[in-house]
């Protein structure tokens, strides 16, 4: 099942789960093939922190985001214009997607103001009040080049309701019909649309019945993972996912443990994105199967072993935890252990898949979730996600 050629990708369902709504997909952008379901780190300035882009590519990560605000503000849209493109700027030959600069309406919202011609901000580098409107991110990001690029959004908190959530989903689907009349580079470049609506379900019902009257190449699921109840989260990605067309991708924003890979991708959703697995590196933090190791513990001072002796990524090949807890104080230990974080979500992203190819998914499910919680002690929003697609986890 493949998108139309009127878009610059197609999307190739290869198997769907019998059991739950996954699927696993090929997604054929200008630079990558990707299979999905699929997690792309975040390298919110045209980087992932601490490691160089053939370091990406070596522990087989062919997809990442980068963030339109960011990149507007610096380098500018000028440098990114004269480097012809982000890809040329960082030399990465694969796969980009960029956000439009929306969640910055959240996360440095003491420095916006939102009105109907865009978000006015008062930039965090010089304290120039810069205008982002629809149009704006969209020249921003026409000009990065990324292979796939967001419309901007109104995005609000997760944790508000009322009046204010009704509004913003409705100015969504109306900057969106400013940000296709603005994007110049259609045979290159993807547009998604968002689905808004906040905890609300007729909400994303209607933003979802508008965003279906535009053409667009696929759609993201947008203003969630913001502090919400894991209850109202899964239920609201649950019905988005209900509602949006199969034979698209559906891109879950802001989502990376995972746990929550693992449950959304059973909800249905494709593509995901996160700073978690880089983030939680910085902090001395290595991701394992079953949980997390705090590399910074004494108790590893004279532990041999790699992070996890099942990992084949350049870390565990070569160092071991005693390394790395000696080098805790070190710059190189946010190189090491975010190398290893990134390949153990880019593995657990294949065995989803592979899972899902073999028809063994709710195997994967069991196995992945008594390896977290081996005392059966499931978080009840995961064990009534999963229930929702018809998996039963073991009492």
């Amino acid at each position: 099942m493949a998108a139309t050629s009127e878009f610059a990708l197609t999307f190739s369902i290869l198997k769907t789960c019998p059991v739950t709504k996954a699927r696993t997909s090929i997604l054929t952008l200008p630079h990558a093939v990707v299979k999905t379901p699929v997690f792309m780190p975040v390298g919110t300035q045209g980087t992932l922190k601490g490691l160089l882009p053939e370091q990406v590519e070596e522990v087989n990560c062919n997809m990442m985001l980068s963030n339109t605000y960011h990149l507007g503000m610096r380098p500018g849209q000028e440098i990114i214009d004269k480097a012809g493109g982000l890809h040329k700027f960082m030399n990465w030959k694969n796969g980009l997607l960029t956000d439009s600069g929306g969640f910055q309406m959240v996360s440095l919202v003491k420095l916006s103001k939102v009105t109907e011609d865009g978000v006015q901000f008062v930039s965090p580098y010089d304290n120039k009040e810069i205008m982002l409107t629809p149009e704006k991110s969209i020249d921003i990001q026409n000009s990065i080049g990324a292979d796939i690029i967001m419309q901007l959004d109104d995005v609000v908190s997760s944790t508000i309701s009322g009046p204010r959530v009704e509004e913003a989903m409705h100015r969504t689907y109306r900057w969106l019909d400013r940000c296709i009349k603005q994007h110049k580079n259609v045979k290159n470049q993807n547009l998604f649309p968002i689905v808004q609506g906040g905890l609300d379900p007729e909400l994303r019902k209607q933003c979802v019945e508008e965003l279906l009257k535009r053409k667009v190449a696929g759609y993201a699921i947008g203003g969630l993972s913001g502090g919400e109840a894991k209850e109202d989260f899964w239920k609201m990605v649950h019905l988005s996912t209900d509602l949006l067309p199969d034979d698209k991708p559906r891109y879950l924003m802001g989502v990376g443990f995972p746990l929550d890979l693992v449950v959304c991708s059973a909800l249905g959703c494709d593509m995901f994105d996160c700073v978690f697995p880089t983030r939680t590196a910085r902090f001395g933090t290595a991701l394992v199967p079953g949980g997390e190791l705090d590399l910074k513990k004494r108790k590893f001072a004279e532990d041999f072993r790699p992070i996890d002796e099942n990992c084949k990524c350049p870390t565990c090949v070569r160092y071991t935890r005693s390394y790395i807890y000696h080098l805790r104080k070190e710059s190189t230990t946010s190189s090491i252990i975010t190398t290893h974080n990134v390949a153990h979500q880019m593995n657990l992203m294949k065995s989803i898949r592979e899972s899902i190819l073999e028809e063994r998914f709710p195997q994967f499910i069991e196995n992945f979730m008594l390896k977290m919680f081996p005392t059966k002690d499931y978080p009840g929003w995961a064990a009534d996600a999963l229930k929702s697609v018809n998996i039963h986890l073991p009492s």
